[in-house]
């Protein structure tokens, strides 16, 4: 039985018989003794010493043998090649380094030297023997069209490994993978790396090209932008503490009727305040200084600074979120109740808008008004005057179907809970009042017992029977459903403030079209 022996070539442990360890010694001394006298003698071997662990292996594993003997060898070093092979005279040894293409086969690697990128293009001009040129062009133009070319060069920027072992890099051009093609390949890569020292890749160039741009006209163009963003965030900062200190002060002068406002509860009012104040403050801050150290050439800022005021951002943001998180739960449910009220009887209705509101005793003794001064009435937001909350009064006009007049009036509002939602809803205030035929509607629902914004609402629908008549002032609306005032006008109009309407079996439609179809 033949002695075997371990040892470690390419980085692997191959276990071969003693007289083939001979031989492969006496091979590689003569590799060795060849490349002595150049520079890169030991990457040259140790290619050489990688390939030939490869092929070891490829041997022990499809042959599933368990130790390399002699005709292994012998057969690695005739698919190989030997020194002498190309080393027989002078002329020879010149050209040693330049022999015969011989073709070897041919793998998908990404070639990162050639590249631009990540070479999946110049590893794809390798595989298909076309110039990388034009595989850019093509994916540049594939880029330009539909923008697939992004997808795909990503997709192989992922699958197709880097050719990184000499090994893989002749594979990847189809070089023959023996000692001819090992010193082809060295001799290609020395020239390749000086013409790329000369040269140099377009990213080097551009990052040449943009290295002195930024060090000369660029510094001045940055500097300025940054004493720009340094001006615009000093003023937003100090917008936001004017507007943080207009905030606090009318909080308390009757905040809650100013929508969005109205919606957040007064325990933690100022606290939400203070967060969303934080929120964008030290992002404008964390930018001011920034760029102060660009314009200025500074020392960055300290590194405790920079990590409190991300502390304090986190803690307002994590502040804020919590309590609008708190607000949104006040709007889970949903409740409504409906009232209805019977009209007298007129022929003709007209409808306006009242801005007026009736007081209520708690509401008079709140306002502190005098009823001999006001007789229990006052006018509030005469002119529309500022945006308090969202529309929240809707009329509708429908024919009745059993021939009574009659209002009705339905109310809503959101809450935590079913009883909460109800018990806002049933908060609601709303001004209806009929004088004679005239019918008065209030512009806006008022909030009992100092509630706050549940998206309450007040739907009133007014019932008149077939032929009844009505008469609406143009400043209803707004507030209407389906109808609208424009939809009545007509050339020779008297009054440019009311539009006539008949209630028909269709719906409202207006007197003059109806006087045009009698005639």
């Amino acid at each position: 039985m033949k002695r075997t022996l371990n040892i470690n070539i390419g980085n692997s442990l191959i276990h071969i018989e003693e007289d083939a360890y001979e031989l492969l010694t006496g091979y590689l001394n003569e590799i060795k003794a060849h490349f002595a006298k150049s520079a890169d003698d030991f990457e040259i071997v140790t290619d050489i010493e990688n390939r030939i662990a490869e092929m070891f292996r490829e041997i022990l594993t499809t042959q599933q043998k368990a130790a390399i003997n002699t005709n292994d060898v012998q057969t690695i070093i005739a698919q190989m090649g030997t020194v002498r092979d190309f080393q027989s005279s002078e002329e020879e040894e010149e050209n040693a380094f330049i022999p015969p293409y011989s073709a070897g086969i041919k793998r998908l690697y990404r070639d990162t030297e050639q590249g631009m990128v990540a070479g999946v293009c110049a590893g794809l001009g390798h595989y298909l023997n076309i110039e990388d040129r034009w595989i850019r062009l093509f994916a540049l133009l594939s880029v330009l069209v539909g923008g697939a070319g992004i997808l795909a060069y990503f997709v192989m920027w992922i699958i197709v490994p880097r050719a990184q072992t000499r090994s893989e890099k002749m594979y990847m051009k189809g070089e023959a993978i023996n000692l001819q093609g090992f010193i082809r390949n060295f001799q290609d890569e020395m020239e390749n790396n000086q013409l790329i020292k000369r040269s140099g890749t377009f990213i080097t160039e551009f990052i040449d090209v943009l290295g002195k741009f930024i060090s000369g006209t660029g510094k001045t163009i940055f500097k300025f932008v940054a004493g720009t963003i340094i001006l615009m965030s000093a003023i937003m900062l100090l917008g936001l503490i004017v507007v943080l200190a207009i905030f606090l002060g009318i909080w308390d002068a009757g905040a809650n009727e100013i929508f969005p406002l109205s919606m957040v509860d007064q325990a933690y009012q100022s606290t939400l305040l203070f967060a969303a104040f934080i929120f964008f403050a030290v992002p404008l801050l964390a930018l001011l200084l920034f760029s102060a150290r660009v314009a200025f050439s500074s020392r960055p800022v300290n590194k405790a600074v920079s990590f409190s005021l991300l502390i304090v951002w986190l803690l307002g943001t994590a502040t804020g979120i919590f309590y609008i998180a708190k607000v949104t739960a006040d709007f889970k449910e949903e409740a409504e109740f409906t009232q209805t009220s019977s009209l007298k009887p007129y022929s003709t209705y007209t409808l306006v808008l009242d801005k007026s509101r009736f007081f209520s005793k708690e509401d008079s003794v709140r306002y502190q008004i005098n009823s001999d001064s006001y007789r229990g009435r006052i006018i509030v937001d005469h002119n529309d005057g500022p945006f308090q909350r969202p529309v929240d009064v809707r009329i509708r006009i429908e024919r009745s179907m059993d021939g009574k007049f009659a209002v009705v009036q339905n109310f809503s509002a959101h809450g935590r809970s079913f009883d909460i939602a109800l018990k806002n809803a049933q908060s609601i205030h709303y001004d209806f009042l009929q004088q004679d035929s005239v019918l008065n509607f209030s512009p806006k629902l008022y909030l009992t017992k100092n509630n706050y914004w549940r998206n309450q609402e007040v739907n009133v629908t007014v019932k008149v029977p077939v032929g009844t008549k009505l008469i609406l002032n143009k400043d209803l609306d707004r507030y209407l459903e389906d109808y609208r005032s424009w939809n009545c006008d007509h050339e020779g109009g008297d009054n440019k403030d009311f539009a006539e309407w008949v209630m028909t079996e269709d719906g409202l439609k207006c007197q003059y079209e109806i006087n045009g179809e009698h005639h």
